[in-house]
């Protein structure tokens, strides 16, 4: 009987350690569990993050460069110079410019855009001035307060362009905000109430725009250019270009490049640009402790001769000393300019 209630009197010290031992060891590996376990649930949010934001950033693109050129699709215009207002000049008016001069700021080794687009009821070919006095074949075309651009007949070398604005309209007669006179063969571009002149660019790993066409905002000022996308590392874009020899264009694109049409010249280089070929590069928001990226992503214009004779621009993205440590996600798409597209083959290019 004594022997039996001292088998049974509890746990000795030994036991308890033991146990003590084996529930620490059981805490450390939940924890351990735990803590691969958060991380890889931070991983994984962070990536949709970023996959949300490089699609939002994609379809802001793609919806401003689908429109463009709208109201411009002429050879009387593109290519030349316009002066929105006193101060601000488009270096080169087209749909859209890889690289304008009027922007800069931007992040290292990443490309901008300036988009370019009105709103008008008139025609892409604009409305012929038939005599003195500013009358025009089709007044019906323009109201008060639609903005235009009056083109010579003949294109001038250099060509300075100035945004003007309708007065009023009566009968045939279309006078101007400037009280300029218009000269017979003139055209006159209606690019209607509230075009559309708007820069994109990468500035501290966001995809910022600013809009040109508000008189408020000074877009040479970094403070004035709002985020519309987060963790937007690169961008990157090219022309799409149909190189057939001069006077047989054919409208079909041959190759990708960043070769922007010089300034002023005689419009043909830009209505050869039908597409825009680009690539955004989204960044997860969360800093691993290990490089878990060897290599700048890839994407189709990286490489040249893709098709033949296409430059290569790849996506760099050694501006950030931890680049590594991140994870990226690229989104790339070809966009048709169509209101070039639409032009179609222009006999004398």
């Amino acid at each position: 009987m004594r022997l039996n209630r001292k088998h049974s009197a509890g746990f000795g010290l030994v036991e308890i350690m033991v146990a003590m031992l084996i529930g620490m060891f059981g805490v450390l590996v939940m924890m351990q569990v735990l803590s691969v376990s958060e991380e890889q649930k931070r991983t994984t949010t962070s990536g949709n993050d970023s996959m949300n934001e490089g699609v939002m950033a994609l379809y802001a693109l793609q919806s401003d460069v689908r429109m463009s050129g709208y109201d411009i699709a002429d050879v009387k215009v593109l290519g030349c110079n316009l002066q929105l207002r006193a101060g601000v000049t488009l270096n080169g008016l087209a749909p859209v410019i890889v690289n304008s001069a009027n922007i800069t700021g931007n992040d290292a080794n990443t490309d901008t855009l300036l988009v370019f687009y009105g709103n008008g009821n008139g025609t892409p070919q604009g409305d012929l001035v038939f005599n003195a006095g500013n009358n025009l074949q089709t007044p019906s075309m323009f109201v008060t307060n639609d903005w235009v651009i009056d083109a010579p007949g003949t294109r001038p070398t250099p060509c300075n362009l100035t945004l003007e604005r309708v007065s009023n309209v009566a009968g045939s007669v279309v006078n101007l905000v400037s009280g300029a006179a218009m000269t017979k063969s003139d055209t006159l571009f209606n690019i209607g109430q509230s075009y559309r002149a708007v820069g994109y660019a990468v500035r501290n790993g966001n995809l910022t725009m600013c809009d040109f066409t508000n008189a408020a905002t000074d877009c040479t000022v970094a403070g004035n250019w709002s985020s519309i996308a987060n963790n937007i590392v690169s961008l990157r874009a090219q022309y799409g270009r149909d190189t057939a020899a001069a006077g047989a264009m054919d409208g079909i694109v041959d190759l990708y490049d960043q070769t922007t049409p010089s300034v002023g010249n005689t419009a043909c280089a830009w209505s050869r640009i039908s597409a825009l070929r680009l690539a955004i590069v989204s960044r997860s928001v969360q800093f691993e402790k290990t490089d878990v990226t060897t290599a700048a992503p890839p994407w189709d214009g990286g490489v040249a001769n893709n098709p033949a004779g296409s430059t290569a621009s790849p996506i760099n993205l050694t501006g950030d000393a931890n680049w590594k440590k991140y994870r990226y996600k690229v989104f790339q798409t070809i966009v048709p300019i169509r209101n070039v597209s639409w032009m179609g083959v222009v006999p004398s290019c």
